[in-house]
């Protein structure tokens, strides 16, 4: 199996309540190595097309209002197999339905503040991570 880049983004209510140590940690202890990373504030335009696909579904206003309101960190990750790794790792967007251990069952607050997000497709994780990277940024 060869590596694998993901992209994910520890959303504001983690790095709000200080989690994102943790949350970092728990990637690099599931083998992930961190390619890329950036403490960044969303504005407006770049939340709002970073969540486009969304942009008919009726949370879609209250996701782009709590991913601008305090900074996020947005990351490049490699390992093997990351993307399905990753969503392993996160567990259930619902952390009440979160495995034990993983990021959402240990530092989620509900299904809409679940404190990580993370690529679901090998080719949606390339273009989330154009979106927020440049191929400096990402060694290439």
């Amino acid at each position: 199996m060869s590596v694998e880049r993901t992209f994910s983004i520890i959303k504001p209510d983690a790095v709000a309540a200080g989690k994102s140590g943790a949350i970092l940690a728990k990637l690099e202890g599931a083998g992930f190595r961190i390619v890329a990373l950036r403490k960044i504030l969303l504005s407006q335009a770049q939340a709002e097309g970073f969540y486009a696909v969304h942009r008919e579904r009726p949370f879609y206003g209250s996701l782009v209002k709590f991913m601008t309101e305090g900074p996020v960190i947005v990351i490049a990750l490699e390992r093997e197999d990351a993307v399905k790794k990753l969503r392993e790792v996160m567990g259930a967007t619902n952390p009440a339905n979160a495995a034990e251990g993983t990021i959402r069952k240990c530092f989620a607050e509900s299904i809409e503040r679940n404190c990580i997000h993370g690529s679901d497709a090998p080719e949606t994780a390339a273009v989330e991570l154009a979106y927020f990277f440049c191929t400096l940024d990402l060694g290439l």
